[in-house]
Order: C-alpha cells, then sequence, then structure tokens
C-alpha cells in the first residue's frame, strides 16, 4: 500500500511492487489468478483492475478472452463492473436489516416490528398440533392447511394454482429467483425497496433495476422502462409497500396488467405479506394469460416473526421448480408450524385480535400524521406498519439530529436500489406502539430539527 496515499494500491502498482500479476492465456485461468491474488489479500475489496485492453496486452491474448474472463468473475460476485468507471474488486458491506438496529440509549422508531400485544397467543394452537408424528417422504403441505391455504389464495390467482410452502416471504422471494434466473441477469424491483429484496438481488449476482413507486404504487412507466432493459423477474408489493406504504389502486394494477401482457413468460412475483392487517383490498398484476407468477403470503405479520411460513401460489411450471428445491423431511416447513398456523388461522378469536391489530396500526400511523401535520410537515398514512415521511432536507442529517434528541430512526437511503444517487428526503417511523405523550413529542422534535436542517 502507497505510504503517501493511504488507499490500496491498483493492480499494476501490486504487479509492480510484489512481482504479482494476472496469468493465465484463457479466460478460466485468468479469473482463476485473480480470485487466488484475493484470497492471498493481494487484492482489495474497491481496487481497480486493469481495462480490458491493458489486460490483454499484458497477456499477449485477445480481448474477447479478457472480456470472457471479467465476466466470469462477475458472475460469481469476485468482480463488479462499473462501466466507464472499470472493473473493480468487490466490496463485502454489511446490508441494513429489518427490525434490527443498535439502539443502546435511545428510542427506536424505525423497527417495522408488529406489537406484541397484538399477536395471538400460540399455546392452545401448540396444544392442537401434538399428534401424529410426520415422517420422511409423506406430503410437504399438511392436509388440513392445505385446503385452508387454497381457500385463501384462489379468489386471487388465475385458477390453475399450485401451492408450495416456504419458511417465510424472503425465503419464498429468494426461491422463486433462483430458480428463474441466473448470476447477472435483471429482475425489477421497487425503489424504494424492502431491505430483504435488495440483500437477495446481491448475495445473488442479479442486476437490480429499480422501479419507481408513487402514491399507487409500482409506476406504469418504470415497469414499461425495466421490461425494455431485459428484466426476467418482477417483484411488486401490491399493498402496504414497504418502506413507503403504498398500494395498488384498481386502474394502476389494471395499466401493469396491460404492460406485462407483451412479455407473459416474465416471472411476476406479488409479495401480498400484509394481507389479513392490510386496510386496502387487493388488486393482482396478474393478467389471465400470464404464463409466469406467483402470490404470496406470509403470516409474520399478524402470527408473529418466529413463525417462518410463507403460502405460495404459483403456475404449475414454477410450482414444478420449486418443488424440487423442497425436498420431504429436509427442506419442507415443519408441520408442527403448519398445524399452529392452521389452528390460529381458524381460531375465532386470534382472527378477531388480527382485525383489531390492522385497524390499531392504521389509527395510529393516521393520529401521528395528524401530528405531524399540524407541525406543518403535511403526511399522509399508507398503509402497513411504518409511516412514510417526506422531509425537506437530507433524511441523514434529520437523523443525526434526532439521535440528538433521543430518537433512532431509518433514513429513506437505507431502501434505495441506487445508494450513490441523490440524498434521500424521507424517513421511515414505526410508531404504533407511542402513546400519546411520546407522539407529540416526536412529532415536535421532528419539526424541529427539519426546520434546523432546513435553515
Amino acid at each position: 500500500m502507497s505510504a503517501c496515499s493511504g488507499r490500496p494500491p491498483t493492480l499494476e502498482q501490486v504487479s509492480t511492487d510484489s512481482d504479482l500479476k494476472i496469468r493465465g492465456g484463457t479466460a478460466a485461468e485468468i479469473a482463476d489468478s485473480v480470485r487466488a491474488l484475493v484470497d492471498r489479500g493481494e487484492l482489495f475489496p474497491g481496487q481497480s483492475l486493469p481495462s480490458v485492453r491493458a489486460l490483454a496486452e499484458q497477456l499477449s491474448i485477445n480481448r474477447n478472452t479478457a472480456v470472457a474472463a471479467y465476466r466470469t468473475l462477475a458472475r460469481s460476485g469476485v468482480v463488479v463492473s462499473l462501466g466507464r468507471g472499470g472493473t473493480r474488486i468487490a466490496q463485502r458491506a454489511p446490508l441494513a436489516q429489518e427490525g434490527f438496529a443498535a439502539a443502546g440509549s435511545l428510542r427506536d422508531v424505525g423497527t417495522g416490528n408488529p406489537d406484541p400485544r397484538l399477536i395471538p397467543d400460540l399455546a392452545p394452537g401448540l396444544a392442537a398440533a401434538t399428534g401424529r408424528p410426520v415422517l420422511y417422504g409423506e406430503p410437504v403441505i399438511d392436509p388440513d392447511l392445505e385446503q385452508w391455504a387454497r381457500d385463501w389464495m384462489a379468489p386471487d390467482t388465475p385458477d390453475d394454482l399450485h401451492l408450495t410452502l416456504t419458511s417465510g416471504a424472503v425465503d419464498a422471494v429468494e426461491r422463486l429467483l433462483t430458480q428463474a434466473l441466473m448470476r447477472d441477469d435483471a429482475v425489477a424491483l421497487e425503489d424504494p425497496c424492502f431491505l430483504a429484496s435488495i440483500q437477495i438481488a446481491r448475495l445473488g449476482g442479479y442486476r437490480a433495476v429499480p422501479v419507481p413507486v408513487d402514491e399507487e404504487g409500482m409506476t406504469v412507466e418504470g415497469l414499461r422502462a425495466a421490461l425494455e432493459q431485459g428484466v426476467r423477474a418482477v417483484v411488486c408489493t401490491p399493498r402496504a409497500q414497504n418502506p413507503t406504504g403504498a398500494s395498488l389502486t384498481a386502474e394502476r394494477a389494471a395499466a401493469l396488467r396491460e404492460v406485462l401482457a407483451e412479455h407473459p413468460y416474465v416471472l411476476v412475483i406479488q409479495d401480498d405479506y400484509y394481507s389479513f392487517l392490510s386496510r386496502a383490498p387487493f388488486h393482482s398484476i396478474i393478467g389471465p394469460g400470464h404464463r409466469r407468477w406467483a402470490l404470496l403470503r406470509s403470516v409474520s405479520k399478524f402470527v408473529g416473526p418466529d413463525m417462518c411460513l410463507a403460502v405460495t401460489a404459483t403456475d404449475a411450471d414454477t410450482a414444478g421448480r420449486l418443488a424440487l428445491r423442497l425436498s420431504p423431511g429436509t427442506t419442507w416447513v415443519s408441520h408442527l408450524l403448519q398445524r399452529i398456523t392452521h389452528a390460529v388461522m381458524t381460531d375465532p378469536e386470534a382472527l378477531a385480535l388480527m382485525e383489531r391489530a390492522g385497524e390499531h396500526y392504521a389509527v395510529r400511523n393516521a393520529v401521528f400524521a395528524q401530528h405531524l401535520t399540524a407541525q406543518g410537515l403535511p403526511v399522509t398514512a399508507g398503509d402497513g406498519m411504518s409511516l412514510w415521511v417526506p422531509v425537506p432536507a437530507p433524511a441523514r442529517e434529520v437523523s443525526e439530529q434526532l439521535m440528538r434528541r433521543g430518537w433512532l430512526v431509518r433514513t429513506g437511503d437505507e431502501f434505495r436500489l441506487e445508494p450513490g444517487a441523490e440524498p434521500s428526503r424521507h424517513l421511515r417511523l414505526t410508531v404504533h406502539d407511542l402513546d400519546e405523550e411520546a407522539a407529540e413529542r416526536l412529532a415536535a422534535d421532528l419539526a424541529e430539527t427539519v426546520g434546523a436542517s432546513a435553515g
């Protein structure tokens, strides 16, 4: 490393100073050489590699061989291509996680968690779940849960639905994308986007194409542009979009269906994670002739985050691909969880509590939006557990000032697919567990902080 600059050296400097260089005459040999340098710590995350032309001259190879080597490295996640910015060793930066923050003494209003008091007691369901042991080779879905799930999903899907269970919504999205995409394939994601979807795209090596979200959900022009870029899959949240709280209107869903009608083999994933709690109607973007589709609904927001179970309804081909990754007895969803879920979701008292929970989240968000509006920060409450708050100053500056006042919030920057873009001017706040006094204090602190930052 250069003592003067304090920055990692370029590959040319490493080769000159240490007599180390990329070797090989084929694309595979060159890729293996670069990986070896990375493994030995002699190439660093963020470090530049030679241009294709420079590498071809250095190794006396055809330029296409150098291109193929870099493409192999990109597919394996070793390097990233930055266009005119060149090729660099991939960074392994930590990603933000939903529901986690090192709050310390601060009041955390960025968690996105449900209220524990509004999660049904699982004890009766646990008692009902015990019985005959489940053995290897038995059906993946418990018969009682399968019938209940079919009744739940059928009204909102095409007639030829096939059911699969996964360990939650994130697991479902990851499995669906894995069976449909290869590294470097493009996937359309909402922007701003759910944190887990960002992580899935990065870890899978997929090229995330951002589709803007407005107050009616995924935009038509954004989806059309993404399809023109060749995306092979689309992930859409039809209601209570995280983090914005937007839900698709009937008109917007119809317009999106019209756009997708020209691309029937693009996999369309609808993540209706908030289903039972949502105050908005469900509007599908899957048209009657679409060939590759999935609708998934998890139970974590209303039965509890520890209940890792999601029901996925898909077309027959997608169901067959998923089945290959869900072997009976090894990667299936525990039948104990299935039976507990069925017991809870058919219990009138539990269902009544879920209804109260959905109303509670909606009312508390609306009340807090009124507090902010009275403070001169007009906000419209969407659907979901959190509130998407526009601020007239960079959100990170506002966040830092709020920390000095005892509040820990999430900024919109964490939910963006292109973090290098213009700083976000939104905060995502989870306020449903604040009492009236705390809510008024947070609204006042936010208004004062925004005024100081804007000034």
